[in-house]
C-alpha cells in the first residue's frame, strides 16, 4: 500500500567521511589523461561528506579533548553543549574526534573503549546519535543500545518501554555511557529537553554532549556546565577546505585559487554553502564539457543556492518517499509548482513515485511545516478567494538532484 510506506527511512545513507590517499589521487590523474572531465569524484566535493580530519579546527579540537579527558581515566565527563552557526563544522569535528578515540582504543587496548563489546566495563561507551534519523524515543533507545551491545538490537517488533528497560538494565551493571546528540532542536528532530527526559533515572551512568545551532540561552533546558562554541570559518580557512576538496575530487587545474577565494568570501563562513557552490559550478562545467570552471559556472553555483539554505544533511535524512517526492518536485516546471495541488498532481503522475496524489499532497504540506520547502502566497489579479501557495524549495536543488541521482543510479 502506498500510504503504509511513507515512514520508511532512506536505505541509502549519504557519504559521511572522505579518506583520499596518495595512490587514489595518482590513479584518478592517470585515468583523466586526455580527458576534459572537470569532476573526477562527485563524493569528494559533496557538501554532505565529512573528511576524516577537519581543516582549521585545532582550537575546537583541543577544547573537545579537554572535555573528554575524564574518559581516559574511565570516568564520565559532565554534560556539554557544542554550538555554532550552520556550516561551521560542528558535526565534522565531533565525529572525527569520536572516530579517532575508537581507533586509539582498538589499537592500544587502553581504557578508551567505544562500546561494552568484549565484556569490559572499564570505561564509558561512546555512542553517536543523529537525531535526524533517531526522531522518536524508540529510535533513540534502539540507536544507543545498538552502539553499546554486541548482539543486534531489533528495529521492529518490540516496544519502546522494552528497549528503555533493556537500556536501564545495561547501564545498571556498572556500565557508563557518553552519548552524543547531534542536530538537536532542529525542525523535525527532538528537542534537547525531550532527549534528556528520555534518560530520566539514568543520570548516574550517563553523560551527554549535544550539538546544535542555538546559543545556550535559547536551549529548551538550562544550559549544561560545559559549553563549547564553534565559530564560522574565516575566509582563508574556507579556501583551504575548498582547495583540499577540489584536489580530491576535481581534475588538476580545473579551478583557480582566485575562484575558490571568491566562493569562500561569498559563503561568509558557511562551509556547507561554499561546498554547494563548488559542487554546482563544477557540475555545470562538467556538463558543458569544458576543461575548467568558468565565470558562468560560478554564477550558476551561487544562483542555485537559496539564502539561507536548508542543509542537505537534513534533506538526505528524510524518508525514501519524501526524497523521491522532492527529487520530482525540483524537476517539474514552475507552473506546476504554482500551488500545492498542482505540484501534487505533477509529482504523483511520475511513474517512479508510487504514491497517490493525496499522499504526495500530505507529504508536501509536512515538508513545508519543517521548512524544507516554503509556501509562497501568490497575489490574485482577479476574482476572490484564498490565494494559492507556490512551492519554493529551500535547499540547493541542483546539488540535491545530482547526489540523489548518483545514490539511486
Amino acid at each position: 500500500m502506498a500510504t503504509s510506506s511513507v515512514d520508511r527511512r532512506s536505505t541509502t545513507e549519504p557519504v559521511r567521511s572522505i579518506t583520499v590517499d596518495l595512490a587514489a589521487r595518482i590513479r584518478r590523474r592517470r585515468e583523466s589523461v586526455g580527458e576534459t572531465r572537470v569532476v573526477l569524484d562527485y563524493h569528494a566535493i559533496s557538501p554532505i561528506a565529512h573528511v576524516d580530519e577537519p581543516t582549521n579546527r585545532g582550537t575546537v579540537l583541543e577544547r573537545l579533548l579537554d572535555y573528554v579527558d575524564p574518559v581516559f581515566d574511565g570516568r564520565l565527563p559532565p554534560n556539554a553543549y557544542v554550538w555554532g552557526p550552520s556550516g561551521s563544522g560542528k558535526s565534522a569535528v565531533v565525529t572525527a574526534l569520536l572516530d579517532q578515540l575508537r581507533r586509539v582504543g582498538t589499537r592500544s587496548g587502553s581504557v578508551i573503549h567505544t562500546s561494552t563489546r568484549g565484556g569490559t566495563n572499564a570505561a564509558p561507551a561512546l555512542v553517536y546519535v543523529d537525531t535526524r534519523h533517531a526522531s522518536s524515543e524508540f529510535g533513540l533507545y534502539q540507536t544507543v543500545l545498538d552502539g553499546m551491545l554486541d548482539e543486534s538490537v531489533p528495529k521492529h517488533g518490540v516496544g519502546t518501554d522494552t528497549l528503555r528497560s533493556r537500556l536501564a538494565e545495561t547501564l545498571a551493571d556498572d556500565r557508563r555511557l557518553l552519548v552524543v546528540f547531534d542536530h538537536v532542536d532542529e525542525p523535525g528532530t527532538q528537542s534537547l529537553a525531550s532527549l534528556v527526559s528520555a534518560f530520566d533515572g539514568m543520570a548516574d551512568s550517563l553523560s551527554w554532549l549535544a550539538i546544535g545551532h542555538r546559543p545556550p540561552s535559547e536551549l529548551s533546558i538550562d544550559g549544561p556546565p560545559e559549553r563549547i562554541e564553534v565559530p564560522g570559518y574565516r575566509d582563508l580557512a574556507l579556501v583551504d577546505i575548498l582547495t583540499a576538496r577540489a584536489s580530491a575530487g576535481m581534475a588538476r587545474r580545473a579551478i583557480e585559487h582566485e575562484q575558490l577565494r571568491r566562493i569562500a568570501v561569498w559563503a561568509d563562513g558557511n562551509a556547507h554553502d561554499a561546498l554547494c557552490v563548488l559542487f554546482a559550478a563544477a557540475d555545470e562545467a562538467a556538463i558543458a564539457g569544458v576543461s575548467g570552471v568558468r565565470e558562468h559556472d560560478l554564477h550558476v553555483g551561487m544562483d542555485a543556492l537559496p539564502r539561507p539554505a536548508v542543509s542537505l544533511g537534513r534533506v538526505f535524512a528524510l524518508s525514501v518517499n519524501r526524497q523521491q517526492v522532492l527529487a520530482r518536485l525540483v524537476e517539474i516546471d514552475d507552473d506546476q509548482r504554482a500551488s500545492v495541488d498542482a505540484a501534487a498532481t505533477a509529482v504523483a503522475a511520475t511513474p517512479s513515485v508510487e504514491l497517490s496524489k493525496g499522499t504526495v499532497k500530505r507529504l508536501l504540506y509536512e515538508l513545508a511545516e519543517i521548512g524544507i520547502v516554503e509556501r509562497v502566497n501568490e497575489e490574485r489579479s482577479v476574482g476572490a478567494g484564498r490565494s494559492p501557495s507556490r512551492l519554493e524549495p529551500r535547499f540547493p536543488t541542483r546539488v540535491f538532484g545530482r547526489l540523489h541521482g548518483l545514490a539511486n543510479a
